[in-house]
């Protein structure tokens, strides 16, 4: 062999492979025909009405960044309510919530799943506790060593240790909330969104039924978590806070309102949270109002994004930077109907969006100048789907 091709063979060994650049595989979970308890689904006013599922778990999909191209993996993960999905940050894992209720036939839990870097297969690994019930939302921390989950019907908060293997053990740390509602529609403590800092070191909880967005400090190491004194900032009666996304500069949090339809923006310092703004999602529509579902922020920080299940659509903000103060551009069709999570691909340039109520996931192509949304013409079909996770495919 002559030494040019010899060099050429040594450089394609020691250089990623290119056949795989820019494409992912697509994880969605979705509520199932696998009830979370004996009631039947809850109709909202405003909403179309859920159908009953045929889902069975967690589907897959790879997709093609430059051709746009969309192959099914089809399920891959049987599992009862998968309502939220999230990849482990060095990509070998995935861990799912179980929306289900004690008195339901499959318990309530987080489960964990081996991600084959090939095929997009998923391996189940094992199942924990989430210390409470209908969890809805699992969280990994950025070193991959702590999984967050937040239960809604409990009002408890949980982290478990991940394991070197991906596998979960069981929760270290169990938070309660307690308190009575401020508002009349309110029923009690409500756990629905967590987001963890850089540096593993502070953690915020949104809790829904409270009104409150609680900060924590965390000590991995020492598996021990400290509420700050005060433990929780307090926001408008019945609002119900529902997820949270920080600025990638970590020096602001905003926080979706699910009953009220405004976002909460505040200034962050040493897990301290000050208030800075509240701004509407979607001021000329009536029915944007107490339907927002899930944020997002972009990779660069000038673009928020919120879905509005009550009018079917996503609003659009540009973000002043140096305020953290948001200004509403645009509320563009989730082109679907109750867009539940969104989220944002790795290379920051596409946004997934879960229609729920019209069983379809849509594809957005992110214009970095506006934040404009343009839909793709491919779609993922299937029933109720949940949360959407993603992955680079053939590391």
């Amino acid at each position: 062999m002559r030494s040019g091709a010899v060099a050429g063979l040594l450089l394609a060994m020691a250089m990623p492979s290119m056949a795989n650049a820019g494409q992912y595989f697509v994880y969605v979970g979705s509520y199932t025909a696998e009830p979370s308890s004996g009631t039947p689904p809850r109709v909202v006013p405003g909403r179309p009405a859920p159908q009953p599922s045929t889902s069975q778990g967690i589907y897959g999909w790879r997709f093609d960044t430059a051709t746009m191209a969309l192959s099914p993996l089809g399920l891959v993960a049987e599992t009862a309510n998968p309502a939220h999905v999230w990849v482990s940050p060095n990509g070998e894992y995935l861990y799912a919530v179980n929306w289900q209720e004690n008195s339901a036939r499959v318990p309530p839990g987080v489960s964990a799943y081996a991600i084959d870097p090939k095929t997009g297969a998923l391996k189940f690994l094992n199942k924990q506790n989430s210390a409470g019930e209908l969890p809805n939302q699992v969280v990994l921390d950025p070193s991959g060593k702590v999984a967050a989950t937040v239960n809604y019907k409990t009002g408890t908060m949980a982290l478990l240790p991940v394991h070197a293997d991906g596998t979960l053990g069981e929760p270290f740390a169990v938070e309660q909330s307690e308190g009575k509602p401020i508002s009349p529609r309110g029923d009690g403590p409500h756990a629905h969104g967590v987001i963890f800092t850089k540096d593993s070191r502070w953690l915020f909880e949104a809790e829904l039924g409270l009104d409150r967005v609680y900060s924590y400090q965390l000590d991995i190491s020492g598996k021990k978590l400290t509420p700050l004194d005060p433990p929780y900032v307090t926001l408008p009666a019945g609002s119900g806070p529902r997820r949270l996304q920080l600025s990638p500069d970590e020096r602001f949090l905003y926080v979706n309102r699910q009953n009220d339809g405004k976002v909460s923006v505040f200034a962050v310092d040493h897990g301290k949270l000050t208030l800075v703004q509240e701004i509407e999602t979607n001021p000329s529509d009536a029915q944007g109002r107490g339907g927002t579902a899930e944020i997002q922020i972009d990779h660069a920080g000038r673009f928020l994004y919120v879905s509005l299940r009550g009018s079917s659509s996503i609003a659009i903000y540009s973000v002043d930077r140096a305020s953290g103060k948001l200004t509403l551009v645009e509320n563009v069709a989730a082109q679907g109907a109750s867009p539940r999570n969104i989220t944002i691909s790795p290379d920051g340039d596409f946004l997934f969006a879960a229609n729920q109520a019209s069983d379809n996931a849509v594809i957005f192509k992110i214009d970095h100048q506006t934040g404009h949304l343009d839909p793709m013409p491919p779609q993922m079909h299937l029933s109720q789907p949940g949360g959407i996770a993603l992955v680079s495919a053939g590391r």
